[in-house]
């Protein structure tokens, strides 16, 4: 049997469409962020992010197309403004490359980890290896300007221990306890991705020119600050540091370098992308008052999404990936 004749499965099809839909979204943004760069050292790490991609989207077109599927729209080049003012700062830019090289490190191993056929599985074997460079150069450049938020430092304890109290789970009551380092993980990588969504909020609403979409703007803006509010008070309580805000990285302007669309669908693929997130430290909280926090923030993430999923099918903005085949519909023609 050979192996890469195989016909692909639906989860196979639906990582295809969703890595081709997120892929064009965020090559819009690169793109935009590349001609407004004045770093050269930033500018070259997104001319490498371009071209990356470019050769990405030829080859999910060919395994797409292959199948008989149509290739999805996604985002092209009617949804960039060409020569719109400069919205974001050139560090605020290379914040952005570095929080998005995450996301496509977790899309690209989800992938991978449902992929059969080995062309594909090789694919995305070449994905992951590509984000993890992208990964690394981010990393080394907002080093060296020193611009990198690195999470708490802990001191080392002198034997390891073990948990001897039920005063260990009690985050409102009692003595408590202090935060541990795995609970820490999740909360860091969850402030960091609510400050993200909170500044391209703040910078959305600034350059839409739809009451609709503003308000929705402004609503997911107060909901990433009451979510970073929430975590960061629990570091605070321990008196450990939050990853600082990027909103002053967002200039005044009002001129609007993407569609509407664009914008909206990518503050979209920002709350959902967080339920995973929210999830893995409500998954790992060992704490009464972290575990109310994060289904808290769940459920406000939830009425956000709601509330973006109407608007996107009330402006006919949100693609339909594709559907298992209806039984009952099919019975009926004949």
């Amino acid at each position: 049997m050979d192996k890469n004749k195989l016909k692909l499965t639906s989860s196979e099809i639906g990582t295809l469409w969703g890595e081709y839909v997120n892929g064009t979204m965020t090559d819009i943004v690169n793109r935009y962020m590349y001609s407004i760069i004045e770093d050269e050292s930033i500018k070259t790490i997104f001319e490498d992010a371009i071209k990356t991609f470019e050769k990405q989207k030829k080859q999910l077109v060919t395994f797409i197309e292959n199948e008989g599927f149509p290739v999805p729209i996604g985002f092209t080049e009617s949804d960039l403004n060409k020569g719109a003012e400069r919205l974001f700062t050139d560090i605020f830019c290379l914040n952005y490359l570095h929080i998005m090289t995450l996301h496509g490190l977790l899309g690209h191993t989800t992938a991978l980890s449902v992929s059969v056929r080995k062309d594909l599985r090789d694919f995305y074997d070449s994905c992951d290896n590509d984000a993890k460079k992208m990964y690394h150069q981010t990393i080394e450049l907002l080093l060296e300007k020193g611009n990198f938020q690195r999470d708490p430092l802990f001191y080392p304890a002198k034997n390891p221990e073990f948990i001897s109290s039920q005063d260990f789970t009690d985050g409102f009551f009692g003595k408590g306890r202090r935060l541990t380092a795995t609970e820490i993980i999740s909360i860091s990588f969850n402030l960091k991705k609510s400050i993200m969504a909170k500044t391209l909020s703040i910078a959305f609403s600034q350059v839409t020119q739809t009451k609709e979409v503003r308000k929705f703007l402004e609503d997911s803006e107060k909901t990433s600050d009451n979510q970073i509010q929430a975590l960061a008070k629990i570091m605070h309580k321990d008196n450990l540091p939050v990853a600082m805000s990027w909103e002053t990285e967002v200039t005044t302007s009002t001129d609007s370098p993407f569609s509407d669309k664009l914008m909206l669908y990518h503050i979209g693929f920002l709350f959902q992308a967080a339920q995973v997130y929210h999830g893995t430290g409500l998954a790992s909280a060992m704490r009464t008052d972290l575990v109310t926090t994060y289904e808290s923030t769940i459920l406000q993430t939830l009425i956000v999404t709601k509330k973006w999923f109407d608007i996107m099918v009330k402006n006919k903005w949100l693609e339909q990936p594709p559907l298992a085949p209806n039984r009952k519909e099919i019975a009926k023609e004949k």
